[in-house]
């Protein structure tokens, strides 16, 4: 695959390429019917000289199949072999397989017959569009009508270190230490911060990636829950200093043929439409995973999303962990009583239930361009959004795996202030003497805190410590949750 992208890389460089199109769903059927009809023109192809990985295959199997690392390109006539050179640099097999035509047909020949001819446009723009049966869930209905609240908590000391071994929270080291991440010597942010960065060689420039999706808030309600699987990468992708891009999605979904299952994928396909055009993030591919059940039960509706974004100027990139002792610690945004299909939901009640957070989208694009540009301007220090677990576990990650610790004074209820999940929110840390300028970029900021030498994460309320917690002892639970959760399994 890698030396498959390297040699494309260098073909479009080529004059003589006219088209080019990865194969992906229904493999040379839907790549050469698509070019066509893009291009109102037809194809003509041979299926005897199309390269076999396996013997004897019918012409049916040929044109479906789903084999990875191929492209399919159009070559100016009479210059074929300066694209066979090209690619077989890289040690790829260029074979001609076919012409274009103009009678915007699909001819097939094997064995010297002809095995199927019909109009390109069939196969793409005049393909079905299905518009299946879809009904409102009653869970949906009495979600949206519960009054949530917190109980009282004894010990948040506890429900703190909980949550951070919770596995949609604990740390995913686990998984992505089993991969060599640092191939090629480009990854600038390893993972483990908002997103991960590459550099782009030869240039000062850097590239963003993340992806994310909380299933949980599409289960309770998937056209706001896809809105905020969207807002939630491009948070990400601003964190790291990056401007969001561009999406792809994996809509995994349970069987469309039950009402209520294809109500939930109209409605988590309309969020995240909605969201791509507010926040201007195009979705540029993407793929569909449906009948996800067990026994008849579905798999909560996970559109899981990938961004990439551009960081304009290396001296840009920014990490989600706390930088140096004496900065200051803000939370921008307000923090409303939003508990439904949050983490200590979960911890405490043993479900999610009620009605997910709200997301204004207009209101997200401005803070998410607000601290852009304040990033920009080099007046943040570190920059992480508030997701599962809210505030205490967002400041928890702020500073584990540093030596630094959070002097952290909070208003209003602390459990709610500590816990809820209210959308388009940031902590970010910012220098004594660039204080005023960021505040005066980023209008709706509020002070909380100081980062301290000590390894101590203090959050106070009503000048009393409502958690006070050794960073070290933080960091190993968090740490160890998924090893164990692995060999307990085993």
């Amino acid at each position: 695959e890698k030396l498959l992208i390297e040699a494309c890389l260098d073909l479009v460089e080529s004059d003589a390429l006219v088209g080019i199109q990865d194969m992906g769903a229904a493999g040379l059927t839907s790549s050469a019917s698509e070019m066509a009809s893009k291009a109102s023109t037809g194809i003509e192809m041979n299926l005897d000289l199309v390269p076999q990985r396996e013997q004897n295959m019918t012409p049916y199997e040929m044109m479906l199949s789903e084999s990875q690392e191929r492209m399919l390109v159009v070559i100016e006539k009479g210059r074929e072999q300066e694209i066979k050179d090209i690619v077989s640099k890289y040690g790829i097999e260029a074979v001609e397989v076919g012409t274009v035509t103009d009678d915007k047909r699909l001819r097939l020949t094997f064995q010297n017959e002809v095995v199927a001819d019909m109009p390109v446009d069939a196969l793409a723009e005049e393909a079905p569009v299905y518009h299946l049966p879809s009904k409102e869930p009653e869970a949906f209905k009495r979600n949206q009508s519960m009054n949530l609240e917190l109980p009282e908590v004894k010990d948040a000391n506890e429900l703190l270190v909980n949550l951070l071994k919770a596995p949609t929270i604990a740390n995913k080291e686990w998984v992505y230490d089993q991969y060599d991440y640092m191939v090629q010597t480009n990854t600038v942010i390893a993972p483990g911060s908002d997103a991960a960065v590459i550099r782009i060689k030869g240039t000062n420039k850097a590239l963003a990636m993340t992806t994310d999706c909380n299933s949980r808030y599409l289960q309770l309600d998937p056209k706001t829950g896809g809105e905020i699987a969207v807002a939630e990468a491009a948070r990400n992708i601003i964190c790291s200093g990056a401007e969001p891009l561009a999406l792809t999605d994996c809509l995994n979904f349970g069987n469309p043929e039950k009402e209520e299952n294809f109500w939930m994928m109209e409605k988590a396909t309309d969020g995240m439409a909605e969201a791509a055009s507010q926040l201007s993030t195009p979705v540029i591919s993407g793929n569909v995973s449906l009948y996800n059940e067990t026994n008849g039960t579905s798999v909560y509706p996970t559109p899981v999303v990938g961004m990439v974004g551009l960081i304009h100027d290396v001296d840009h990139m920014t990490k989600q962990q706390v930088q140096r002792a004496g900065d200051l610690v803000y939370v921008i945004g307000e923090t409303t009583q939003e508990i439904g299909g949050s983490e200590v939901q979960k911890h405490l009640f043993g479900q999610y239930e009620g009605a997910t957070p709200k997301i204004d989208l207009q209101v997200e694009k401005e803070r998410q361009e607000l601290l852009l540009k304040s990033i920009q301007q080099g007046l943040v220090q570190s920059a992480h959004d508030v997701s599962e677990g809210g505030l205490a576990v967002a400041l928890a990650e702020k500073v584990m795996t540093t030596s630094y610790g959070l002097n952290v004074t909070l208003q209003g209820e602390h459990l709610l202030e500590m816990f809820s999940e209210t959308q388009s929110r940031f902590i970010v840390t910012v220098a004594k003497e660039n204080q005023a300028e960021f505040e005066q970029v980023v209008s709706d900021c509020n002070l909380v805190g100081e980062v301290t030498d000590d390894s101590e994460l203090n959050i106070k309320w009503n000048e009393q410590s409502v958690i006070k917690e050794d960073v070290d002892s933080l960091t190993d639970h968090w740490k160890g949750a998924i090893p164990c959760l692995v060999k307990s399994k085993g």
